[in-house]
């Protein structure tokens, strides 16, 4: 009893979705759609279709204007289809003007009866009804079918779909009516005729904003703006009469830089104070205006326009302010002496609208002015700051190149201290040996050379020897460590080498800087890391880090630590250097790379030493620094530069 009562309220909420479909859809397909679905909620409606009799060919040519089959693939909505009675169900519903239920062993036996009954798939249950119009005519058919023998209809469908269909031929006679259709066309027709108008006045508008952003983009001001900005104005609106008024506030007077008038050749004044005339009146507002002659006789008899300029004769006139957020730059006015040209509130709207643009062109115009005396005046300040920049870099280059030289001749003194050394005990122990030779040779002579004289000369000559080939060879790396260093260092050329044996070449050059220093240099390098670079680029940088540490990191006679380390990093070394010297404060550390900067200015410090690290380790190298220290931790540099540097 409740599934009953409940089908029956589907039932009643359906036809009343019928109603009302019926009253808002002007389109059939789309109101059949919506009987569909509305269907498919109280029975099964897996196949449902709609056959409309075409009243304007004969009577038995139907339209399926409505289609949906899970088998049969739907025909045209425009092709017609000539029925014949007893030719197929659908047929035999339409020219009966009766409801028709059909099983698929019915519709087998009509099939033997008759080969051509029925054109489509045959249905396990068929039910139709006759759509009629109010004077019992048949419209069409409406056609609900099963291809699954577990969904059949029973009666109380067959009742259900005869109400239904009684209801959609009701909805369908209103929505066939030629008066409700030709209102749909008139209200559209209507509706699209308006759209038009106002996108046409849109495409116009913006027309007309695109040629005034062209306008103020490609001149610079003076008549030619003025005369095209009539001429885009007045494809919006009539304006044979037209005029432009500047304020200017610095000395509170207006001007009339543009003028046309029917009555009048030239402008009564070309320039005259604020508080005067109409355009005084649309600045003091800052809004819009509309008057007719009425209107403007009003506000001169109450005192709102002082001395109206100009011929008051008028039909309709407009004036609008050129306002951009609450600076007023001027009024544009557009005035009728012709009854028959009566301006609206639409066409003041676009007035103003139009004020509106031309504000930001003027303000625009106004600016690229102001940009242009301030861009001659900064070129000006440029070209001495080149000049200036110019003289300065070459001073600072020069400055950079006897640093380098510097450093390269320090290296030289402190190597040649160094060899002193080792060549003075050669020339002791040559000296010794000779007059040990000498003495020798005189025993010989005399007969008083014995075998134990001869063995401790010997001996002599053995030790002499080895300390001449010990200190010789001293000598000799020395010499061939600078020789290689003092080239890379003088040279811009790149070159193959193992960057172990290089740092091992340039701390040997460093001995005579180190020697006497309780400072310790501990080198972990991978000994694998072969470089095609710039290998003076990296002796100055050693060199300058090690100066660096030696002159500001440590004092005399303090002990430390120096550790330098290489490693791969796929194409890339990672190169770090540190000690554990005085370190650095974090507004010393933020200036460490800036040229000539020195905590020791007068103690041997220049301030260039790691300005130049910095631009061997970025330019030369082609890679990155970064450096980190605070008060008494010392100094990291950590580098990462290319393993092959390509120019």
């Amino acid at each position: 009893m409740e599934s009953r009562l409940t089908r029956l309220e589907a039932v009643q909420t359906m036809l009343l979705e019928i109603g009302q479909k019926s009253s808002t859809c002007t389109d059939i397909s789309e109101f059949l759609q919506a009987v569909h679905a509305a269907l498919g909620r109280i029975m099964y409606a897996a196949n449902f279709f709609v056959a409309l009799s075409d009243h304007e060919g004969p009577v038995n040519q139907v339209r399926f204007v409505y289609y949906v089959d899970e088998v049969d693939a739907p025909p045209s909505g425009d092709e017609l289809f000539e029925l014949k009675r007893g030719e197929s169900p659908t047929a035999a519903v339409i020219t009966s003007g009766k409801p028709l239920v059909m099983t698929a062993a019915e519709h087998v036996s009509k099939r033997a009866d008759n080969a051509d009954f029925g054109i489509g798939t045959i249905a396990e249950h068929w039910m139709g009804c006759p759509l009629l119009d109010q004077n019992h005519q048949v419209l069409g058919a409406i056609v609900i079918q099963s291809y699954d023998k577990q969904h059949t209809f029973s009666q109380e469908d067959q009742a259900l779909f005869a109400l239904i269909a009684n209801h959609v031929s009701s909805a369908l006679r209103g929505l066939q009516s030629m008066d409700r259709l030709e209102r749909a066309v008139q209200e559209r027709t209507a509706l699209l005729a308006h759209e038009v108008a106002e996108r046409r006045r849109a495409e116009a508008i913006q027309r007309a904003l695109y040629e005034l952003a062209n306008l103020s983009a490609t001149t610079t001001g003076g008549n030619e703006l003025n005369t095209r900005l009539h001429e885009i104005i007045s494809e919006l609106v009539p304006a044979r009469n037209f005029l432009i008024a500047i304020y200017h506030p610095d000395t509170g007077d207006i001007s009339v830089p543009y003028f046309v008038d029917e009555k009048d050749d030239q402008a009564p004044v070309k320039r005259f104070d604020f508080g005067i005339g109409m355009s005084s009146y649309i600045l003091r507002r800052k809004q819009a205006a509309l008057l007719d002659k009425a209107g403007l006789d009003a506000l001169v008899a109450g005192g709102d326009v002082a001395r109206p300029l100009g011929n008051v004769d008028i039909a309709s006139w407009m004036g609008a302010p050129m306002l951009l957020g609450d600076q007023a730059y001027g009024v544009i006015v557009v005035q009728s002496y012709d009854a028959a040209v009566l301006y609206t509130q639409a066409d003041l709207d676009i007035l103003a609208f139009m004020a509106s643009h031309v504000a930001v062109a003027i303000a625009r115009l106004q600016a690229e002015r102001e940009i242009r005396r301030a861009k001659d005046a900064l070129e000006e300040q440029n070209a001495a700051l080149e000049s200036a920049l110019a003289s300065l870099k070459a001073a600072q280059g020069e400055l950079v190149r006897q640093e380098k030289l510097a450093s390269l001749g320090r290296l030289v003194a402190g190597v040649a201290h160094e060899i002193n050394t080792p060549l003075g005990i050669c020339v002791t122990a040559t000296s010794h040996l000779v007059e040990e030779l000498k003495l020798t040779r005189e025993d010989l002579a005399a007969g008083a050379l014995d075998e134990d004289g001869l063995n401790q000369f010997l001996d002599i000559v053995d030790q002499s020897l080895r300390i001449m080939t010990t200190n010789t060879q001293r000598a000799a790396a020395l010499v061939r460590s600078f020789k290689q260093v003092a080239v890379d260092q003088s040279s811009d050329d790149i070159r193959s080498f193992n960057l172990r044996k290089y740092l091992d070449e340039v701390l040997l050059s460093l001995q005579p800087k180190l020697k006497g220093k309780p400072i310790a240099v501990d080198i972990d390098c991978e000994e694998r890391i072969e470089m095609a670079s710039f290998p003076g680029a990296v002796s100055q940088i050693v060199t300058n880090m090690v100066m660096n540490s030696l002159v500001h990191g440590f004092e005399d006679g303090q002990s430390g630590k120096i550790k330098i380390s290489g490693k791969l990093d796929g194409d890339f070394v990672v190169f770090e250097y540190s000690d554990d010297g005085a370190g650095m404060d974090t507004s010393t550390l933020a200036q460490l790379f800036d040229p000539f900067f020195t905590t020791k200015r007068g103690s041997g410090g220049s301030g260039l030493g790691a300005h130049i690290l910095f631009n061997l380790v970025t330019g030369a190298l082609g890679g990155t620094i970064k450096v980190a220290s605070a008060p008494g931790m010392g100094l990291h540099y950590k580098l990462r530069f290319p393993k092959v540097k390509r120019r």
